[in-house]
């Protein structure tokens, strides 16, 4: 094996297949999207090269993409906040009790492998204003709001409606994420702390945080990019309306690329979206240092 891992030649070999399908598949595609978004496409043209017009067209005349920029870093931000602090309450929870630990984190991991266009119809009929949830509040005398399409104002109640439905489906992987990191840490780390007068509180303070740095990191990063290409739900749910106050960036671009057939613009807005997408993550990295502990 030292023989073979010294031979460059086989170092070649075996990684040769990895990375001519990992250029194939995506950075073949991210330099044609790039192109094409420097190009008048349509349906029934050709690439036409243009500069940067379909940008500047982004930016100044199409209201839509401002609303949907606007939503998606809505989406992000409650996204990152309540997920990351939820996630990592349950999972210091489950790690600390012994009598029903694996029921429970089926139930709240089970949303995360179920399909997010099934759950968007699902939920989509549980808030429909004639059926669901109004009808169960119509028992007790209540009338129930339009839950995906009143908006008054700054406050847009379907994108509310969403972000909830959002934190529901996702916050099982943050979960399961901080689990795997947290179980990880030596408990006598934590016995030391407790002999020394340290509290629970204290302990998660010096000990649990500083060591799932990394795991936030990957966590954090995971619940931005995600937010940043949120589609399915939305789509299902309200299918960016009423009156586009619900769209998002993966919304317009499908808007834009498949039912208008402007592959050049949807292109742009793709381009955009990997841009966002790359700066998060840049500055999640930058932003959250992660120190080095032995031990």
């Amino acid at each position: 094996m030292d023989k073979i891992l010294r031979n460059k030649k086989a170092i070649v070999l075996f990684v040769a297949p990895a990375f001519i399908l990992f250029t194939l598949i995506l950075f073949i595609p991210i330099i044609q999207v790039i192109y094409y978004s420097l190009c008048d496409y349509g349906a029934l043209s050709k690439p036409k090269f243009i500069g940067f017009q379909n940008y500047v067209t982004l930016f100044t005349n199409d209201e839509t993409m401002m609303i949907a920029l606007k939503n998606s870093i809505f989406f992000m931000i409650f996204s990152s906040v309540s997920q990351q602090i939820m996630g990592l309450l349950l999972a210091v929870f489950l790690t600390n009790i012994k009598k029903g630990r694996n029921f429970f984190k089926n139930v709240f991991y089970l949303p995360c492998v179920l399909s997010s266009a099934a759950l968007g119809l699902l939920w989509a009929f549980m808030f429909n204003p004639r059926m669901g949830l109004n009808q169960l509040l119509a028992i007790f005398g209540i009338e129930g709001p339009m839950w995906l399409s009143e908006s008054s104002g700054f406050i847009v109640l379907p994108m509310w409606v969403i972000a909830f439905v959002s934190l529901w489906q996702y916050v099982g992987q943050t979960m399961m994420l901080y689990m795997a990191q947290i179980t990880g840490i030596s408990k006598d780390m934590y016995e030391a702390s407790y002999i020394d007068g340290a509290s629970k509180v204290k302990s998660f303070r010096y000990i649990t945080l500083p060591l799932i740095k990394p795991m936030m990191v990957t966590s954090l990063s995971l619940n931005c990019i995600g937010s940043l290409k949120f589609f399915d739900l939305v789509y299902n749910m309200t299918q960016g309306g009423p009156n586009h106050r619900t769209e998002v960036l993966a919304t317009h671009l499908y808007q834009q690329g498949f039912a208008y057939f402007k592959y050049g613009y949807s292109s742009a807005i793709a381009v955009v979206l990997l841009i966002l997408c790359l700066l998060v993550s840049f500055v999640i990295r930058k932003c959250i240092k992660v120190e080095t502990y032995e031990g």
